[in-house]
């Protein structure tokens, strides 16, 4: 009896710990992301709205956002390499990469997770419905990737 009462209470103990496991570094498909990706710099425009809204869509999935305000957004987007047809209004950097524009949690998620060798993700413009905007989505999302020489490509739609 005492043996079956600690395979209870061992179960219970391992079962609640992988329960409460939530959170950015837990590996839960909601806000998960790896090590010290939680870390977040955005940078916007000092008037931006969406901006501040999509901040803090972020923090609310987790992340720890440091929000920088920059007048002039152009030297941002050129240090990073973003193409012109990929330009939004924030520049996010997130685990060393360049989140450009009103991503999904889900697309930042599987760039942190599959790691590959480029210089970020975009979706251009401010689409209606995506996080930080308002209004409802229209289609799926078209996120792209910058590779590491300029071109871009598609990376996944949600």
């Amino acid at each position: 009896m005492i043996a079956l009462s600690v395979v209870v209470l061992l179960i219970g103990a391992f079962s609640f710990k992988s329960w409460g496991n939530v959170g950015p570094n837990s590996g839960s498909s909601s806000g998960s992301v790896l090590g010290d990706s939680a870390k977040v710099v955005l940078y916007k425009s000092p008037s931006c709205s969406c901006c501040a809204s999509y901040a803090k869509y972020l923090e609310k999935k987790g992340f720890e956002v440091e929000v920088i305000n920059k007048t002039d957004m152009s030297p941002i987007k050129d240090e990073y390499g973003i193409p012109r047809n990929m330009e939004s209004c924030h520049t996010t950097i997130i685990g060393g990469y360049v989140v450009e524009g009103h991503i999904p949690v889900e697309a930042i998620e599987k760039l942190l997770t599959d790691k590959p060798n480029i210089k970020g993700i975009a979706i251009p413009g401010m689409p209606q419905g995506s996080p930080g905007m308002p209004g409802f989505k229209a289609g799926a999302f078209s996120v792209y990737q910058v590779n590491q020489d300029g071109s871009t490509s598609k990376f996944m739609e949600l």
